[in-house]
C-alpha cells in the first residue's frame, strides 16, 4: 500500500464518509481549493489505479467506493509516522502530545484503562 498524497487523502476521506460517491458528490464535499471537475475526476482514476478505489458504471458516469477501509490505511501509515517522527515508541508519541497539553490526564487514565484492562476494549 502505497501512500497518498494530501489531495488524494481528502478525497479518500471523503469516500470513506460517503460510502460510495460520484465526482460531482465528492466535489461537493471540499470545501477548501475546490479543484475543477476534470483534476478531481483525474485524482480519483489514480485512486482506482492505485487500488484504493473501484467503481460502477452507470452509463458514461462512474460511482466510486473504497476497496482500502480507513481502519487499514491508518493502522499502515499511524505506525510509519510513529517510527519516523518518534522513534518506534508509543510512550514518546504519548508524551509529545501530553508536552503539547493536546491529550488531557482523563484520556490518558482512560488509555490506561485499556491497556490494564484489553478484553474490555472489545
Amino acid at each position: 500500500m502505497q501512500k497518498l498524497t494530501n489531495k488524494e487523502e481528502e478525497i479518500m476521506q471523503i469516500l470513506w464518509k460517503l460510502k460510495k460517491a460520484f465526482v460531482k458528490e465528492i466535489q461537493a464535499e471540499i470545501t477548501e481549493d475546490q479543484p475543477h471537475y476534470n483534476t478531481l475526476s483525474t485524482i480519483v482514476r489514480n485512486l482506482e489505479e492505485k487500488g484504493f478505489v473501484a467503481h460502477n458504471a452507470f452509463g458514461n458516469t462512474h460511482q466510486y467506493y473504497p476497496t482500502v477501509t480507513l481502519e487499514a490505511y491508518s493502522k499502515k501509515y499511524m505506525k510509519t509516522a510513529i517510527d519516523n517522527y518518534f522513534n518506534s515508541s508509543y510512550k514518546n508519541m504519548v508524551s509529545f502530545f501530553a508536552k503539547e497539553e493536546k491529550i488531557s490526564a482523563d484520556e490518558l487514565r482512560e488509555i490506561l484503562a485499556m491497556i490494564e484492562n484489553p478484553k474490555d476494549n472489545k
